[in-house]
């Protein structure tokens, strides 16, 4: 059997066993995908190349793209779809200065799905969605989820405390169950997830699938550094912290020696590494200074950030450039959830999804099987007559 020429799409995977009917969830028939396992949209991690291989394997690979151009995002759409003929999605920055550009982009493209890791605001819902998008905002809290379900977002992904990158306080287990409770669109639980038993977890609480992005970049299909890799395979569950002091939000990272040391560094020596981040920024992406102010004044807005904290965001997309690109952690950091600790393999990520659905269908067959009937206990012999022969 010849092999597909480069760049053709690849033939579905052929699952080891038929999937529990449960895992076909209303987030299959929302975005038309065979599994609902989503993974997330990680800026210098989620290329064509994982977004295809996850799209091909069953499930809704996100393109991300707030580290790209607008003609640098058409061709990397493109490149998901020579690739694949399956749905995906593409992350935006709901307060990029280009976001209705960029959600037309989407719409000419064929694109299936939207997704944010930040609220878009209601014009931009409203132009996806008469244009047949799937609208999927990430959330932290239950307040915003209730607020992007006024704006007539499709579902919602919810992020955990467990979760790596921007994350918040509350965890997995606390939060889902109460946007679940809180809000009438599908939500997908994240933060904390990596196999079987954590997709029947989240279904238990409510979700219609799980969302995952430190398990995604751990696979043979991702492009991060073997090296890079190697450093979250060592790890375990508590080496991971929450920080600040790379630009003024919580995020989770691994904790390192580059870390310690920003957290320990002065206000004013943390304040000089981001002037130099944004002006490297600006010179790798080509943004005009005026499109850079606009987006600073957006963000101080949005988030009520002082100009500092707008100065410091530049540091996280040229510090996970450095590690996740460049292989260079002693410069970049390394975003990840605590579920870095649970994971010591490079799957595909077709082996990967196949693994997750396998693992499920095991543990829901386990559940819902009818109890062994014991065999009731013989009946006693019957006890001997009283006295005995005359």
């Amino acid at each position: 059997m010849t092999a597909p020429p480069p760049g053709a799409p690849r033939p579905a995977p052929v699952p080891a066993r038929a999937p529990h009917p449960a895992l076909h969830t209303a987030l299959c028939e929302l975005v038309g995908v065979r599994y609902p396992i989503v993974q997330t949209g990680m800026g210098w991690v989620s290329g064509p190349e994982l977004t295809a291989a996850t799209a091909e394997a069953g499930g809704l690979g996100i393109l991300a793209s707030a580290t790209l151009s607008l003609e640098e995002t058409r061709t990397a759409v493109r490149a998901v779809r020579e690739r694949t003929g399956a749905p995906f999605g593409v992350n935006l920055r709901g307060d990029a200065p280009d976001v209705l550009e960029r959600a037309d982009l989407l719409v000419r493209e064929g694109v299936r799905v939207a997704s944010f890791a930040l609220a878009p605001g209601e014009r931009v819902v409203r132009r996806l969605k008469d244009s047949g998008l799937v609208v999927i905002p990430s959330v932290g809290a239950r307040r915003h989820a209730e607020k992007v379900q006024a704006w007539g977002v499709d579902a919602v992904v919810v992020q955990g405390a467990e979760g790596g990158g921007h994350t918040g306080a509350v965890p997995t287990s606390v939060l889902l169950p109460q946007v679940v409770d809180a809000v009438d669109i599908p939500v997908v639980a994240a933060g904390g997830f990596h196999d079987g038993r954590g997709l029947v977890a989240a279904l238990a609480q409510g979700a219609v699938g799980i969302a995952m992005g430190t398990r995604f970049l751990l696979t043979s299909d991702s492009t991060v550094p073997d090296p890079v890799k190697r450093e979250y395979l060592a790890r375990g569950v508590t080496d991971t912290v929450v920080t600040s002091v790379l630009d003024g939000v919580p995020q989770r990272v691994l904790r390192t020696e580059l870390v310690d040391r920003l957290v320990e560094a002065g206000p004013l020596s943390r304040l000089g590494r981001s002037l130099r981040h944004a002006l490297a920024f600006r010179r790798m992406s080509g943004i005009p200074w005026s499109d850079m102010v606009r987006e600073g004044l957006a963000m101080r807005r949005s988030h009520e950030l002082g100009w500092t904290q707008v100065l410091m965001a530049a540091n996280t997309p040229m510090m996970l450039r450095s590690s996740m690109v460049d292989g260079r952690t002693d410069l970049g950091t390394l975003a990840s959830g605590q579920v870095a600790g649970l994971i010591d393999d490079l799957p595909s990520c077709a082996e990967l999804v196949d693994r997750i659905v396998t693992g499920a269908t095991d543990v829901l067959e386990r559940l819902t099987a009818a109890p062994a009937v014991r065999p009731a206990p013989a009946a006693p012999a019957p006890a001997p007559a009283a006295g005995g022969e005359s």
